[in-house]
């Protein structure tokens, strides 16, 4: 990944990870994507118990973060009981001043390696059902949209419906670096 190092993240990184994603909402809005996230929607609260009950990942340069995904192991709100056991990728971001196109298929590549690893056969995530460019985006990465769930609760109250979308990792396992 040239000069990208990942890691998981600590309790000092928070603030760093609200700004990329808070950055992340302002390029959405600033090209016409008003649903999918808005600034000041989630702060360090929502990233730290993520921490708690998941991972959260960072992807550095030069000691700078520049890209950020939270995995889940389960994901029953969108997903409900499953019985193949998954990983779950939730806000996958880059900073588009610091980082060269395509960085984030890299970032979800290391997710997907991260989760063959453990065994799991599937990478799970999912995107606002109306976001025609974000679907394609995962489906170009390999994804399969496999339904919709209506409804689903988002941060301040609100519900949104969203595109359910799996790729299988099987065969990824034995790729498991994660530098």
């Amino acid at each position: 990944m040239n000069d990208l190092r990942c890691r998981l993240a600590s309790g000092t990184d928070l603030p760093a990870v609200v700004r990329l994603r808070d950055d992340a909402a302002r390029w959405m809005l600033a090209r016409g994507v008003t649903q999918q996230w808005q600034p000041g929607e989630l702060g360090v609260e929502h990233f730290r118990k993520t921490m708690e009950s998941g991972e959260l990942w960072l992807a550095e340069k030069a000691d700078e973060v520049v890209g950020a995904w939270e995995l889940w192991w389960e994901d029953e709100a969108a997903w409900g009981q499953q019985s193949t056991a998954a990983g779950y990728v939730h806000r996958l971001m880059v900073d588009r001043t610091a980082v060269p196109r395509g960085t984030g298929r890299q970032l979800l590549r290391v997710a997907e390696r991260h989760v063959a690893a453990t065994g799991r056969e599937l990478v799970r995530l999912d995107c606002l059902a109306g976001n025609a460019r974000l679907t394609a985006y995962y489906l170009d990465a390999g994804y399969r949209a496999v339904g919709t769930k209506e409804g689903k609760p988002q941060p301040g109250g609100s519900f949104k419906s969203f595109t359910l979308l799996e790729k299988s990792v099987r065969d990824g396992a034995e790729a498991a670096s994660l530098t």
